[in-house]
């Protein structure tokens, strides 16, 4: 007998003795999380089968064969998803330290940048002091006051925009989810740069994003499969994402020196597209501490205004698109909206103003029902154990990334009664929504934020914008489906989850 032989034999022999032995050991301890065999670089069998950009179908099936709770391994990092609201509150809110934490995104090295980013940055005092500044400087109720002629102006464009079909009657229905996505950057660029710009320069920035975004999205993953081969194997799609990220720096960069320059001027004289305050204002002030109180780099800035633009742009056009879609679908729930904004807004009044949305608890039902349905975001952003833990009996090793279920928790028909029908009723006094917080402090029902340390910043302006733009669209037009164009509720992944076939409504401007 040859020595390979030989040492398979052994092999052979020794192996099931090692399993007992391992099994003995552990005793009472916690094990890991159920999941899929692996193999040494690839990790779990199933991305044999499977693409790591569709998990979504792959962790139902998981999660009816093994519970709330199952492992899997992306090349050599240990993935954990719960799908399990109650394990979700334990983990994300009672012990929202331990998951506090960012993993490391192979991409980001890849593509030469760093982490000092809100979404990215580990927790610690870089994110608290972004985050911080986000939340005091710029999404503050005061300061988002400041941008409220800025709503006005984006809702005269968005109704300009979805009317203009409406002059030919032969023209075929409209894509509203462009317009939606349009107005949004059209807002999100003005309160980042302080500058109104024109419709080019903000389809410039769009598209650039846009690309950006969905080109990471699809593309990237592969690079959490043993990156130091993947480097090299897949090396055009690097160039090409490498390629995405100048341009968008190209386009933001001289604003950037732009609204510098404006700031050295103390803040005079200001055009009539200027605004008093942006975002990059107050970039422009932050200083890392922890490295000698240095300003932040340009590529930095550019960085962080990237991720205020898709953080308020692709989610919020995404949401628009699935309610509007619900009340086309549903005209009785759209009449009933429409009759309680009529009886809240003054005839004479050209708008639906923030202060009047507010007098609506209709509409934010309806807002509400929309985000628990269709949230969308599927997952939150990974988290990362910075300690051993236990979720539902299973050990979390430091260092794994977690992941939340978003829809599973808020379709959950053990939680809602019929999940999949759109009742805004559900969040009115005896339905079974009824109180619901979004923060999910309590306890979760729905989390499409988010809950916990890294809850999304920016709650509170995606809620207003939400109300605000659904009570004018509906003020202003009817929604009407159209024969051979009917709503299709099938889902497709993009950077968000979008219509599979998008929103295309006949719209019936309203007298008022």
């Amino acid at each position: 007998m040859d020595a390979p032989q030989l040492l398979l034999g052994a092999l052979i022999f020794l192996l099931p003795a090692a399993l007992l032995l391992l099994l003995r050991g552990r005793g009472n301890s916690p094990r890991l999380p159920p999941g899929p065999p692996s193999l040494p670089l690839l990790g779990s069998v199933v991305w044999l089968t499977n693409s790591p950009t569709e998990i979504e179908p792959l962790l139902r099936r998981l999660f009816e064969r093994h519970g709330p709770v199952v492992a899997l391994r992306i090349g050599a990092r240990l993935s954990v998803f719960v799908a399990d609201r109650h394990l979700a509150h334990a983990a994300l809110v009672e012990r929202g330290a331990a998951l506090a934490d960012r993993p490391a995104l192979p991409s980001t090295r890849l593509l030469g940048e760093n982490d000092n980013t809100i979404t990215r940055a580990s927790y610690g005092p870089v994110w608290r002091l972004l985050r911080r500044n986000l939340v005091a400087e710029t999404l503050h109720p005061s300061r988002v006051r400041l941008f409220a002629p800025a709503r006005v102006w984006v809702r005269r464009v968005l109704v300009e925009k979805l009317a203009e079909p409406g002059a030919d009657a032969a023209a075929a229905p409209p894509r509203v989810v462009e317009t939606f996505q349009y107005a949004m950057f059209c807002l999100l660029v003005l309160m980042c740069f302080g500058e109104r710009l024109d419709e080019p320069a903000v389809r410039d920035i769009a598209a650039a994003q846009r690309e950006s975004l969905i080109y990471l999205s699809k593309n990237m993953p592969v690079f959490s499969f043993f990156p130091a081969v993947t480097k090299h194997l897949f090396r055009a799609r690097l160039e090409k994402a490498r390629a995405l990220r100048r341009r968008i720096k190209e386009l933001f960069l001289p604003l950037i020196s732009a609204r510098r320059e404006y700031k050295k001027r103390g803040g005079e004289p200001r055009k009539e597209t200027t605004f008093e305050h942006s975002y990059v204002d107050t970039l422009l002030d932050i200083k890392l501490p922890d490295e000698g109180g240095r300003p932040l780099t340009d590529e930095e800035m550019a960085n962080l205004c990237s991720e205020f633009l898709n953080a308020g742009t692709d989610t919020t056009s995404t949401g628009l698109q699935w309610i509007m879609a619900e009340l086309v679908k549903n005209p009785a729930i759209q009449e009933k909206l429409y009759n309680e904004i009529n009886a809240a807004t003054d005839d004479d009044k050209e708008e639906v103003s923030e202060e009047d949305v507010h007098k609506m608890p209709y509409l934010k039902a309806v807002i509400l029902e929309g985000l628990r349905k269709h949230p969308p975001a599927h997952f939150v952003l990974p988290h990362k154990a910075a300690e051993d833990m236990e979720i539902g009996g299973y050990l979390i090793p430091k260092g794994t990334t977690v992941n939340f279920m978003v829809a599973e928790m808020s379709r959950d028909e053990k939680e809602w009664k019929n999940p999949m029908e759109f009742s805004p009723e559900r969040f009115l006094t005896g339905g079974d929504g009824e109180g619901v917080d979004v923060t999910g402090t309590k306890g979760i029902r729905m989390m499409p934020f988010g809950v916990g340390r890294r809850i999304c910043a920016g709650l509170g302006i995606a809620m207003l914008h939400l109300e605000y733009f659904v009570a004018n669209m509906v003020r202003e037009f009817e929604w009407h489906e159209v024969p051979g164009d009917e709503v299709d509720f099938a889902e497709k992944n993009e950077f968000t989850v979008v219509m599979k076939k998008p929103l295309r409504p006949r719209l019936v401007p309203r007298s008022h």
